[in-house]
């Protein structure tokens, strides 16, 4: 059984992940980024712009 994402809890290292960004980038996230980012969905190219100086690359994890 699928669970919507309404009754399903975000991830609490993402969260922690987000909350921990500067304000700047916060306000720049809009609610469906936050939302791929949170449950683990596939994430928008806008999203990965804002994230790029905060994410590694696969190849170096």
């Amino acid at each position: 059984m699928t669970k919507d994402i309404s009754t399903k809890k975000p991830d609490a290292q993402r969260m922690a992940v987000l909350r921990a960004l500067p304000l700047d980038i916060k306000q720049q996230i809009t609610g469906e980024e936050a939302e791929a980012f949170l449950f683990n969905k596939p994430l928008p190219d806008s999203l990965l712009e804002k994230l790029k100086d905060y994410l590694e690359p696969e190849d170096e994890r």
